[in-house]
């Protein structure tokens, strides 16, 4: 196109009302090319251009001083076309997470239920947020949950994993990471559950304890024992715990086991770590919390063989 526009063919090419057309102009946000002898506003192909950007920023609820930010930093027609691709896709972006949020909204909660006021409130959130806000929340949770802990112990680097939030949740998210998102933004604004992590993080930063058993045991020899239906307290449970290397622990040993287990050992604590898998797409894992409780009962109430001390 190389003949300049009147305002009104502007408005009537473009859809926007050739008043704010003259708002914009007077603002500074679309200046006209130039103006004709008796003094009415022209416009080139790059005006042209640049009223479509304007009108998607505004549409993407862009203020106008934002918007003239955006554009002093543009030069020439291929720019400001660039610009206006980032825009449109920024907006894709957005209602897809809209959608993943409206499907939810459809389907209810978990088992069918109804959502939840909180929930509600979380997903709504979850559409306005962006990437650096979710990353706030998440920080701020680890940070009062690590704070004054030693960086020399194991505490340093779960307080690393714990931050793993994605930069940007994927560009065509699934409701169950959308459910993801929710339910772990409900999990560390719980006091509860932060005054639990904050128990943990303590514990871990000081000085670490000989370990008693073997870890990979307890879930293999433990594990078995839960799916079987075996009694902590029958006596098969004490082969279990010969069969972890427990087995020759005396009474007050099993108890201060029994204790160390019970500090570290914490359902929502491993929630925590499935939901940041869900939204980082980590492979899944078994949950193998309730092989440790088993064991920690299981030190609690079998005694000791024989042959223990």
């Amino acid at each position: 196109m190389t003949a300049l526009l009147s305002i009104g063919q502007l408005a009537r090419r473009s859809g926007v009302p050739a008043r704010t057309i003259r708002f914009w102009s007077d603002t500074g946000v679309l200046p006209e090319t130039e103006r004709s002898p008796a003094g009415y506003r022209r416009y080139d192909a790059a005006a042209v251009a640049r009223l479509d950007l304007v009108r998607t920023l505004r549409e993407l609820g862009m203020g106008l001083e934002d918007v003239r930010e955006v554009l002093l930093r543009r030069r020439g027609l291929d720019e400001v076309a660039a610009a206006h691709v980032r825009a449109i896709d920024d907006r894709i972006r957005s209602l897809r997470v809209q959608r993943a949020v409206c499907t939810l909204l459809a389907r209810g909660g978990p088992a069918g239920r109804p959502l939840t006021e909180k929930e509600t409130a979380l997903m709504n959130d979850l559409t306005r947020l962006s990437a650096a806000d979710r990353q706030r929340m998440i920080d701020d949770f680890v940070a009062e949950t690590f704070a004054g802990t030693g960086p020399g112990y194991p505490a340093a680097g779960i307080a690393t994993a714990m931050r793993s939030m994605p930069t940007e949740l994927p560009e065509d998210p699934t409701t169950e990471q959308v459910e993801a998102w929710v339910e772990l933004a409900e999990l560390v604004s719980d006091p509860g559950f932060r005054s639990r992590a904050r128990e943990m993080a303590v514990a871990g930063s000081a000085d670490p304890a000989p370990t008693a058993f073997d870890p990979a045991a307890v879930g293999e020899h433990a594990g078995a024992a839960v799916e079987s239906g075996i009694d902590p307290s029958s006596p098969e449970a004490e082969e279990v715990l010969v069969r972890i290397g427990a087995g020759d622990l005396d009474t007050r040993a099993r108890r201060e086991l029994a204790d160390t287990i019970a500090t570290f050992a914490d359902r929502r604590v491993e929630r925590y770590w499935a939901l940041l898998g869900t939204l980082n797409g980590w492979p899944a894992f078994a949950p193998r919390v309730p092989a440790f409780e088993w064991f920690g009962e299981a030190l609690r109430a079998a005694r000791p063989s024989p042959g223990g001390r």
